[in-house]
């Protein structure tokens, strides 16, 4: 994936879903302000559940980018995917005719880890409580982790290669190097993401389980990383779709090249061992910087995973200052997911849209609803800060202890 050579991988497009915004600019003008959307559950069937606070989705009406005949097929975690499929490919400015004489050029690749609960349960209360009849036949498939992968293939006519990341909550990221994969291989495009729909009853109900899972009532203190106070995380939905392209293909139609997908290297350490977890993640972080050819001093932001458990918040900040060395204490550290939660799978791709759009502005967002830092590191607080960037460096982990890490650069275009 090594972004000075043949086959470079690059994001032309980016379409967001997220609690904080429809779209990459409202994402981005709510990110960079340090907006916190953080609230009250307010989803039918889960008041008298433990968890009080997530970061919802508000405002998105499937109907207005999606067919009936799709929405009626699909859970809404897919509703999020093809909704921000259709504004990733606006974005890149890559219609279905750009690509309508090798449809085998251009693939599907997603990450999911709670699939379609809400579809899944509603389908499941009507076997038990009217029978077999009144199960619709869309269960079979709607709940499935590769429901989203399959419908915006089916939906956008792409017949390249397509898959689902089954990879914890690190499978976001993960998915760029599938990407990436399948473009060294011959893909012109992909279309690479993620989005979760975590917060039906039923989908609560499992999450329950998660020793990181904050169940604090107060929406500025229950997702506190990096911090004496940190009591875990919040759940929240939506996600993030982009268009990952050849560089030469790109070039070839004119493409405004967002960033460059420079690195990427996953490890995995365990469930729930995070006092072992450092030296993973450090791992991960040192094996993309190698496939970016990347030294650790060029690192200019660092877009953390932030899970808000004390002893995972320990094990980052070692792994970030053993893989960074003296860089670790004056690179940027920031989790703009403390303002709108934790999506899972999904987390990281909010991640790198917020990081692609940091690189091209040179301003790193700041890290909502965190204030004293218990760590050695620079964890930017209270506002924005304008920096020069030109690269960036994602992390994410997941409950079940695999690690992630991705290195972005610059798009050239960049006015920065």
């Amino acid at each position: 994936m090594n972004s000075r050579s043949e086959g470079a991988s690059v994001i032309t497009g980016i379409g967001v879903v997220a609690p904080n915004g429809i779209g990459i600019e409202a994402f981005w003008k709510a990110t960079q302000a340090g907006d916190s959307v953080l609230d009250r559950v307010s989803r039918q069937g889960c008041e008298h559940l433990p968890l009080r606070i997530a970061g919802e989705v508000r405002g998105f009406d499937p109907g207005t980018l999606v067919e009936d005949r799709f929405l009626v097929q699909t859970d809404r975690f897919s509703h999020y995917a093809l909704g921000a499929a259709d504004l990733a490919l606006e974005d890149a400015r890559l219609a279905q005719a750009d690509y309508a004489d090798d449809a085998f050029s251009v693939g599907v690749v997603t990450a999911a880890g709670s699939g379609g609960g809400e579809f899944g349960q509603r389908e499941l209360q009507r076997l038990w409580g009217q029978g077999p009849r009144y199960v619709g036949p869309y269960q079979s498939i709607a709940w499935f982790y590769a429901a989203s992968t399959g419908q915006i293939s089916i939906r956008r006519g792409l017949k390249g290669p397509c898959g689902v990341v089954c990879g914890d909550e690190a499978g976001g990221l993960d998915a760029f190097a599938h990407a990436a994969r399948a473009i060294r291989q011959g893909s012109r495009a992909m279309l690479v993401g993620a989005t979760e729909a975590p917060l039906a009853p039923y989908s609560v109900v499992c999450q329950l389980g998660y020793e990181g899972l904050s169940t604090d009532d107060d929406p500025e203190r229950a997702y506190r990383p990096f911090t004496a106070k940190a009591s875990g995380f919040v759940p929240a939905e939506g996600g993030a779709m982009f268009v990952v392209e050849d560089a030469e293909s790109a070039e070839r139609r004119g493409a405004t090249v967002r960033a460059v997908v420079a690195g990427h290297c996953a490890t995995f350490t365990g469930p729930h061992r995070w006092e072992e977890s450092g030296e993973g993640l450090s791992r991960a972080i040192r094996g993309a910087l190698r496939e970016a050819d990347c030294a650790p001093e060029e690192i200019d932001v660092v877009f953390a995973d932030a899970l808000g458990i004390p002893a995972a918040d320990t094990a980052e900040a070692w792994a970030i200052t053993d893989a960074l060395g003296s860089r670790a204490s004056r690179v940027p550290v920031t989790a703009p997911k403390t303002g709108t939660g934790r999506a899972y799978c999904a987390a990281g791709t909010l991640d790198v849209a917020a990081a692609v759009m940091a690189l091209e502005h040179g301003v790193v967002p700041p890290t909502p609803n965190v204030f004293e830092v218990c760590h050695d590191l620079d964890v930017v607080t209270g506002g924005a800060r304008t920096a020069r960037l030109r690269t960036a460096l994602v992390l994410s982990r997941g409950q079940m202890g695999s690690n992630s890490a991705l290195v972005l650069r610059r798009g050239p275009e960049s006015a920065v």
